[in-house]
């Protein structure tokens, strides 16, 4: 793969916002909150916990291994953190929701600077 610019630019703030270990997200993805959260295509699995999963597979992936399908994921991830990141709800967000979704995506915002978590 051709690692333009952008190309780059994708691979680094995925890197940077996708602070979840791959084991840590397997072990996340099993629980019942992850299940639970994010909008469902027909009554399935949400969008979010099978983004997680591929999640995994990428972080897996040696960079000179992916693909311009990896990329376009990567850069679907970036554009999904950094909104709902934008949203963070007033207060504790340890076992809120919206904690639940990030992590879905691979973001735990309780790993960030100046996040209340309790």
């Amino acid at each position: 793969m051709d690692w333009t610019d952008d190309r780059q630019e994708t691979y680094n703030e995925f890197r940077d916002l996708v602070n979840m270990q791959p084991h840590d997200l397997e072990d996340w993805l099993e629980t019942d909150d992850s299940k639970r959260v994010g909008a469902k295509e027909d009554g399935g699995e949400s969008t979010g916990h099978k983004s997680g999963r591929r999640i995994v597979e990428i972080k897996r992936t040696n960079k000179d291994d992916l693909t311009e399908s990896d990329l376009d994921h990567m850069s679907k991830v970036v554009g999904y953190i950094k909104r709902h990141k934008a949203q963070m709800p007033d207060g504790d967000v340890s076992e809120m929701d919206w904690r639940y979704s990030l992590k879905n995506w691979g973001h735990d915002p309780c790993e960030d600077d100046g996040v209340d978590c309790g």
